[in-house]
């Protein structure tokens, strides 16, 4: 119990020990300094304020109480709703990616607030371990689905703990659920050719399908970086670029062949994009197509990450040591590791 009293100076009028907590301390002329003594959380303490206002030193105290800490001040916690606002605004002030912040929109207006308010949850305070957990049974995803919405849920509350909204990360108590990893699919060579084979029978446009597989297989891009690369990026037989969805910088030599494939596509600045609408759009219909040209070559689950698993397999067949590889896909060792080790 933390217990407030002034301490009167020798030319107070309330001087001596016994006057210093009674009640005419709080009409002190002098307005002599408050201080503090007792005891919280077993912090013993006995301190000057430096206040002078009752009010002001009552204040504070309760404050004190009600963070469970000697000097600490309980800063009062925005609703859920402000709260998220407020996270979502830091998000884009950071610069998010639009895509990302679509993501934390969807899970936190979509789902939590709504989920909020259906059990009539408003504070902060009560957002639990055991709330988070029935909010995660209420998802109807797919369990690796349900493992990215829990860490975006965990980068929320962490937003809230250093507010000082909340003194714990409740979310990171709520265990992600359990999913089985896939395996690496690489195409086979037989499969590659198939696929290179029936862009001449495909009614769309073959010869960019063709020079698209060949990019991918020869350099490990994702698709958006292969859709938006600009001539530019291809000089002296190599390619550079900066990776849309880690930033980090690719430099990748391209065979003599693949290079010819692209020199020979029309277009002034990108090879497998006008430019027109957005880039979103223009990668949908990419899938549509490479699913047509597989139907046509008859390759099952053909789809464009798996010629990055192709390029990246061969190579560490081939003996390429696993921070080369890694460099070139514009990823980490670990990551090299976990996705395409042998």
């Amino acid at each position: 119990m933390l217990t407030i009293y002034r301490r009167h100076g020798p030319d107070c009028q309330f001087h001596g020990r016994k006057n210093q907590r009674s009640a005419r301390a709080n009409s002190c002329e002098k307005r002599c300094p408050i201080w503090v003594q007792g005891s919280l959380a077993g912090e013993k303490v006995r301190r000057s304020l430096d206040l002078r206002s009752w009010a002001a030193a009552s204040d504070l105290i309760h404050k004190w109480n009600s963070s469970g800490q000697v000097g600490v001040e309980k800063i009062s916690a925005p609703p859920i709703t402000e709260a998220v606002s407020r996270f979502l605004t830091d998000a884009e002030a950071r610069g998010l990616r639009p895509s990302s912040l679509k993501k934390y929109r969807r899970l936190l207006e979509g789902e939590l607030v709504p989920y909020c308010k259906s059990t009539n949850v408003g504070a902060l305070e009560r957002i639990t371990v055991d709330f988070l957990r029935k909010f995660r049974e209420s998802m109807l995803h797919a369990h690796i689905t349900q493992q990215k919405k829990i860490e975006y849920l965990r980068a929320f509350m962490r937003f809230c703990v250093d507010s000082d909204w909340i003194a714990k990360n409740p979310a990171k108590a709520v265990k992600l659920a359990r999913v089985a990893q896939k395996p690496t699919l690489p195409f086979s060579a037989e499969e590659i050719q198939a696929l290179l084979d029936a862009c001449e029978e495909f009614r769309g446009n073959g010869a960019r399908m063709r020079a698209m597989i060949l990019l991918l297989r020869h350099s490990g891009l994702r698709i958006g970086d292969a859709v938006a690369l600009t001539r530019d990026r291809v000089t002296d037989g190599k390619l550079f670029l900066y990776s849309a969805k880690t930033g980090t910088p690719v430099r990748c030599p391209l065979p003599a062949h693949v290079v010819e494939e692209l020199n020979g596509l029309p277009g002034e600045n990108l090879f497998f994009w006008t430019g027109n609408g957005t880039l979103k759009s223009a990668l949908e219909d990419w899938r549509r197509s490479f699913v047509s040209v597989a139907l046509l070559a008859g390759v099952d689950d053909a789809h464009f990450h798996r010629l990055r698993d192709t390029f990246s397999t061969s190579l560490l067949e081939k003996g390429v040591p696993v921070e080369t590889v890694a460099m070139l896909l514009g990823n980490t060792p670990a990551i090299v590791l976990k996705h395409y080790s042998l």
